[in-house]
């Protein structure tokens, strides 16, 4: 059976940084070149970056990605790497179709590129287009309806675009009959809690179909709201793990494979609506060489996973929007605590500036868990009371009750804007958790403005379960554990006003999350919950506080998603609405 060595490169792009992102293929492309690959493939759209969102209604955008390839098939070719085979996604359009009525203007395309000796042998579009959780692709694509079959050593190679590995139909159910002897997807496959799992099964599953091998190549790194995670993998035609590359790093994979010769298919086969369309790159297979063992990475626990999404997620952020530093407000509370952590992580503890604001109802260990924290991690500790800032507040404007706790919490959010704005470019981030988006319990231009928020798709429960993890990693490394003990095990409190805790306004967490993880990720109705033996005020009050809170979501920062369903992207709901759900039995 013929050899072919492929590279499946895992790269974090950056949207709309077309020469920064060509310039990394070109990188990698020197790479596999140099390890003897014959064909690299990296991710869905990783020339433009992914997700381009509105750029793609650009004309200007999209004429720049197109150049953007044409020109990178060139420098390919004059630094001596024309005869690798170059699979790259970028964005394109179809000419057949432009600016016509009902389409999205400017007829783009989520697209691969093949490349090869200086040119664009051909393009390929994405067929099936997702348009639910966190997907919108109907409102920016085109659909494509061919699959590229290629010759490369001797090997028949069929190439899809990510969703159409995920869809029944399409060009991945055409490949059995196209008779390729391996199925190469190139994908922007966001992360999620368990998504590596799936992918496998998911992969194996197309893999038997199509009666051949899978490559699969994944992006990496954060782009906004998103996370990716690579978990890149090659399964054999029985559905077998052949190969997998780590989480959340940024790597060149490269696998050797052993594969069934071309079969010389006519080129004009069209099978359910697919055309298949070939292209001869090579036609002689590489002489024999001795293959290397393939590496299967290990994967990471499910709290290690996580902390990666957030970590790199922050990172990134950061990163790809030019900031240097970041502040936020320290209260020694668990949320606060296990923020300044992430960023520490993420950024450097040399880059975080924590923002002690005691008042006269802080505790004293709000204050004293606070320089434990910074003694733990070497973040700089700052401290700005705001007791006479918030005295000066009231006698201009008296006011007394919630209207006074939120006013102090609206006054550390002032202290902080202002430094974070005097050291620019650094941003503010906000430590407020999933619970507390849920049910509102979070003040609006208080401790709710920022940037950027880590943990706003991470539920209470999970928050202590993962300080929990982190401390025990650190004790694992033989490193300090960053969060002081004391943090995670007191009852949490906004501190504003005396002996105030979370749970005279919320149920306990342990039953609250629940009840949102029914309500808010699964979408089950109160009917639902209370049947499953919730007491029937609980899950109406938890309801009403998720409902009415929605006005407040929509002003959050955005943040890492790591659930089935984020707030923001994956979660859109009408803010005027008079739909009540009730507890009754469904009708």
């Amino acid at each position: 059976m013929p050899q072919l060595r492929i590279g499946l490169a895992q790269t974090n792009t950056t949207v709309g940084d077309l020469d920064g992102n060509a310039g990394r293929v070109l990188e990698l492309a020197r790479q596999a070149h140099a390890d003897g690959a014959a064909l690299l493939a990296l991710p869905e759209m990783a020339l433009t970056g992914y997700p381009v969102e509105d750029l793609a209604l650009r004309t200007s955008f999209v004429v720049a990605s197109e150049q953007a390839a044409a020109a990178l098939a060139k420098r390919l070719a004059d630094t001596g790497l024309g005869e690798l085979v170059v699979i790259v996604g970028f964005l394109d359009h179809s000419a057949e179709s432009a600016n016509r009525v009902g389409l999205p203007k400017g007829s783009p395309r989520d697209a691969a590129a093949v490349i090869h000796r200086g040119a664009i042998v051909t393009t390929s579009a994405k067929h099936h287009l997702p348009n639910y959780g966190v997907f919108d692709e109907f409102r920016y694509f085109l659909p494509g309806t061919t699959l590229p079959v290629l010759t490369i050593a001797g090997v028949d190679v069929a190439l899809a675009i990510c969703e159409d590995l995920w869809q029944d139909g399409g060009p991945v159910a055409a490949v059995r009959a196209a008779g390729a002897g391996l199925l190469l997807t190139i994908n922007a496959s966001p992360y999620e809690r368990d998504k590596d799992d799936t992918r496998l099964e998911l992969c194996a599953r197309r893999a038997r179909e199509a009666g051949c091998a899978l490559a699969y190549v994944n992006q990496v790194g954060g782009q906004d709201e998103l996370v990716f995670d690579g978990d890149s993998m090659v399964v054999g035609p029985g559905g077998e793990l052949l190969a997998r590359a780590p989480q959340f790093e940024e790597t060149l994979f490269t696998v050797d494979l052993d594969l069934p010769a071309a079969t010389g298919h006519p080129n004009d086969t069209e099978i359910d609506g697919i055309r298949v369309d070939r292209h001869v790159l090579s036609a002689e297979p590489i002489p024999a060489y001795d293959a290397r063992a393939p590496q299967i990475s290990a994967r990471l626990s499910d709290h290690a996973e996580i902390w990666a999404a957030l970590v790199t997620g922050t990172r990134d952020y950061v990163r790809k929007t030019g900031q240097r530093k970041v502040y936020l407000g320290l209260s020694g509370g668990i949320d606060s605590t296990l923020t300044a952590a992430v960023a520490c992580d993420a950024v450097g503890a040399e880059n975080v500036i924590g923002i002690s604001n005691p008042s006269r109802y802080s505790t004293d260990h709000s204050v004293t868990d606070t320089e434990d924290l910074a003694a733990r991690t070497g973040l700089e500790l700052r401290s700005v009371p705001i007791a006479p800032l918030v005295a000066a507040y009231l006698d201009a404007v008296p006011v007394g009750g919630l209207a006074e706790e939120n006013l102090q919490a609206r006054v550390r959010a002032v202290v902080w804007m202002a430094m974070s704005n005097d050291d620019n470019p650094s941003i503010v981030l906000a430590c407020g958790n999933k619970s507390e988006l849920a049910t509102g319990y979070s003040t609006l231009y208080g401790d709710a403005v920022g940037g950027y928020a880590p943990i706003k798709d991470i539920p209470k429960t999970l928050v202590w379960e993962l300080a929990r993890w982190r401390n025990a990693e650190a004790e694992r490394r033989g490193e300090t554990a960053p969060i002081p003990v004391h943090a995670i095990e007191k009852p949490p409190s906004a501190e504003l006003r005396p002996g105030q805790l979370d749970t005279d306004s919320l149920p306990p967490y342990d039953v609250l999350d629940v009840v949102l993880a029914q309500y808010v990720d699964r979408d089950r109705s109160s009917a639902e919950i209370v049947a499953d033996g919730f007491d029937r005020g609980l899950v109406e009050r938890v309801i009403r506080m998720v409902d009415r809170a929605e006005y407040k979501r929509r002003q959050y920062p955005p943040g890492p998603k790591v659930s089935g369903k984020a707030f923001g992207r994956d979660r859109r709901l009408p803010i005027a609405s008079r739909w009540q759900e009730r507890a009754q039995p469904d009708r």
